[in-house]
């Protein structure tokens, strides 16, 4: 009896591979040669799974956007189930710095996806992000949450924030990836942005 194939785990070791490949070369300077030959597999069958380059970029974009996924959903976690939105926000942010292996590579790649994307309608046309404003939603709510907390002004614009931050965030995790700063030194950016905004409870002090 012939060997049954899980499509959905060759797809996937491909997508890894397309991650690796690119992590080292550069997204721009990745083929669906390279890609067979890091996942040990003939380009006809990389061809047959994923047909054009394009589809084989967005998937493994995907691919690579869902574990990121993982990796923030974990940091935020382990921040604690307590009503403590500060710690939460931080850990989101934090989690989207390229500190390590892993998160370095998604900047990369993500950056790399945007640049390409400016000129390739085909990647224009079809986002690897089902959904880009996930973050924003996200951050804008624990920052709902901390006003009702009383640990933000009433007043302040909680979508106007939660971008703010998580532009922040993108910048200074570029300026990781280049070698401008250290993680310690985008960290405390972060800590001195989220002190402005956020004030201990029972605190009526006006922010400055």
């Amino acid at each position: 009896m012939p060997k049954r194939v899980d499509h959905v785990q060759r797809r996937t070791e491909m997508a890894e591979a397309l991650v690796r490949v690119a992590g080292r070369r550069g997204l721009h300077a990745v083929g669906m040669r390279d890609v067979a030959a890091e996942a040990g597999v003939s380009l006809r069958l990389v061809q047959y799974y994923f047909e054009t380059k394009e589809k084989l970029l967005l998937f493994g974009l995907e691919h690579l956007a869902q574990r990121f996924g993982e990796r923030v959903s974990a940091r935020v976690r382990a921040a604690g189930s307590g009503p403590d939105p500060r710690a939460m926000v931080e850990a989101l942010l934090m989690a989207a710095l390229p500190v390590d292996e892993e998160s370095r590579t998604f900047h990369l790649l993500y950056t790399s996806y945007a640049v390409l994307s400016v000129n390739d309608q085909a990647l224009a046309d079809q986002p690897f992000i089902n959904n880009p404003d996930a973050a924003e939603d996200a951050v804008a709510a624990l920052l709902v949450q901390a006003q009702e907390s009383g640990l933000l002004e009433l007043d302040l614009d909680t979508r106007l924030e939660a971008v703010s931050l998580l532009a922040m965030s993108a910048g200074l995790g570029t300026s990781v990836l280049v070698g401008q700063r250290s993680p310690e030194s985008a960290a405390a950016v972060l800590g001195h942005h989220l002190d402005r905004i956020f004030r201990t409870p029972g605190s009526t002090k006006a922010i400055p």
